[in-house]
C-alpha cells in the first residue's frame, strides 16, 4: 500500500442484535464503493459478523462479545470471565487497533463513549493525533425522559462538546430530533448534521443461503429475532385462525431468537401450507426486494430497507426496553409511510388477520414525497470528502503505551 491512502475506522459495540452491525456495514460499503483507494475497518462485538460478506476494501476486528441482562447490566457472551475483565480486553483491542491502523476518520455508532466507556481512551488518543471524530446516531434514540438521565449518568454531553467534531444523524430533522429533551449547547447543536436515511440495495457477491420463493409472499422479519417472538407468534396465530388469508408469508426468525422458540415456530409453520419459515438470511435485502409487503417490528435498518425498496409495510413495534421503535413507527404512520399495529398485550389473532388483509392495499411509502428522505449514504460520502485529513508521514505510527514497536 502506498502512503497517503485514506483509512476509516468504525466502532460498533453490538451487545445484542443486528442493528448496529448492519448500519455500520452499510456505511462502510458506501464509503469503500465511493473511494476505491479507501480502507475501512469495523470494530464489532457481534458474534455473527463472520456470517456477512464484505466489500474487498472492508474488514473487521471482532472484540469479545457481551450481552445485556434484564437488569440493565452486562455479562460476557462466551467467555467465562468477569465482565470487568471482558471490558478491559475489549478496550485494549479497540485502543491498540486504532493506534496501529491510524485512521483518517473515526466513526462511533450510537454510544458516544462506547460500551461502559470503552472508547473514551481511543477518542482521546485520536483527538491528540488530529483525527476527525464523528458520532453517528440513528433517527430515534429513545423517549427524552429515558435518554436524558441515561446520558447524564454516562457523562456524554462533555464528550460531545470536547471530543467530537461532528454528529451525523442518519435521518431527517422533520421526522425526529434524536436528542430532543437533552440540554445541549449551541456548539453541540451546530455539530449535528442530518443526512437522511441510509438507502439500501441488494448486495452483489455471495449467493443467498435460502431460495427466493417463486410465489407472491409477505416477508415477516423481527430483525435479529431476540425480541421478536411476540411478532412471529402473532402472525402464526393469524394464519392458524384464518387459513384463507390471500397471500403466503415467509418468516425469517432471526439468529438471536432462542433455539427452543425457533424450533416451536418452525414446527407450527410446517403445519401451515401458507407459511414458510427460515432461521436466518444474511442478504435479507434480496428477500425484501421480491416481497409483496413487509411485516416487521420497526428497527432502523428494516425501516431503511422498506423505504429503499418502496414496500408496503405493517410495523408492530416493541415498547420495552426502549420506545425507539414505537416512536419511529408512530411518526412514519403519521407521514403516510407505513401502517402500525400497536401491541396491546392481548395480540388478538383477528387484529393481525385484518392488518394482513389490508396490507396489499396500502399506499407505497415513496408515494409520499419527502425531500432528502433516502440521501443518507451519498451525504455520508460527501461529508467524508470534505473532512480535514491529516498528512500521513509514515505507514507505521509511533507506538503507544503497552504496545511494542
Amino acid at each position: 500500500m502506498k502512503q497517503g491512502r485514506r483509512r476509516v475506522l468504525i466502532y460498533s459495540h453490538d451487545s445484542f442484535g443486528l442493528g448496529h452491525l448492519r448500519r455500520c456495514r452499510a456505511i462502510a460499503h458506501a464509503l469503500a464503493e465511493h473511494d476505491p483507494d479507501l480502507s475501512v475497518l469495523i470494530l464489532s462485538g457481534s458474534p455473527i459478523i463472520g456470517s456477512f460478506t464484505f466489500h474487498p476494501n472492508v474488514d473487521f476486528v471482532r472484540v469479545p462479545g457481551v450481552i445485556k441482562l434484564r437488569d440493565g447490566g452486562y455479562s460476557s457472551l462466551s467467555l467465562r470471565i468477569d465482565i470487568t475483565q471482558t471490558l478491559a480486553i475489549r478496550g485494549s483491542i479497540i485502543r491498540h487497533t486504532a493506534a496501529i491502523f491510524d485512521p483518517d476518520l473515526f466513526i462511533v455508532d450510537k454510544e458516544p463513549l462506547g460500551l461502559r466507556g470503552e472508547v473514551e481512551e481511543t477518542l482521546k488518543l485520536l483527538k491528540d493525533r488530529g483525527t476527525p471524530l464523528v458520532l453517528g446516531l440513528r433517527d430515534v434514540m429513545d423517549e427524552p425522559a429515558i435518554l436524558a438521565p441515561e446520558w447524564e449518568r454516562k457523562h456524554v454531553v462533555p464528550a460531545l462538546e470536547k471530543l467530537y467534531d461532528e454528529i451525523w444523524v442518519y435521518g431527517l430533522y422533520d421526522f425526529c430530533d434524536p436528542l430532543e429533551g437533552i440540554e445541549l449547547s449551541p456548539v453541540i447543536r451546530r455539530k449535528m448534521i442530518y443526512t437522511g436515511y441510509l438507502g439500501r440495495h441488494v448486495p452483489a457477491g455471495a449467493p443467498l443461503n435460502n431460495d427466493i420463493p417463486s410465489y407472491p409472499y409477505i416477508l415477516v422479519t423481527p430483525g435479529g429475532g431476540g425480541d421478536g417472538e411476540n411478532l412471529v407468534d402473532w402472525v402464526l396465530r393469524a394464519y392458524e385462525t384464518d387459513p384463507d388469508l390471500p397471500h403466503r408469508a415467509l418468516i425469517v426468525l432471526g439468529p438471536f431468537m432462542a433455539k427452543e422458540r425457533q424450533m416451536e415456530f418452525l414446527a407450527r409453520a410446517a403445519a401451515l401450507p401458507a407459511i414458510e419459515a427460515i432461521t436466518f438470511e444474511a442478504r435479507l435485502e434480496a428477500l425484501m426486494q421480491s416481497a409483496l409487503g413487509v411485516v416487521a417490528m420497526g428497527g432502523y435498518n428494516t425501516f431503511c430497507e422498506i423505504l429503499s425498496f418502496n414496500k408496503r409495510a405493517l410495523l408492530v413495534p416493541r415498547t420495552v426496553p426502549r420506545l425507539e421503535q414505537f416512536i419511529r413507527a408512530s411518526r412514519a404512520q403519521e407521514l403516510g409511510l407505513v401502517r402500525m399495529l400497536a401491541d396491546d398485550g392481548e395480540r388478538r389473532a383477528g387484529a393481525m388477520v385484518a392488518a394482513l388483509r389490508a396490507l396489499p392495499e396500502q399506499s407505497l411509502p415513496l408515494s409520499t414525497a419527502i425531500p432528502g428522505l433516502l440521501d443518507g449514504l451519498p451525504t455520508v460520502n460527501r461529508l467524508m470528502d470534505r473532512a480535514h485529513f491529516r498528512s500521513r508521514p509514515s505507514l507505521t505510527p509511533a507506538p503507544v503505551r503497552g504496545l511494542q514497536a
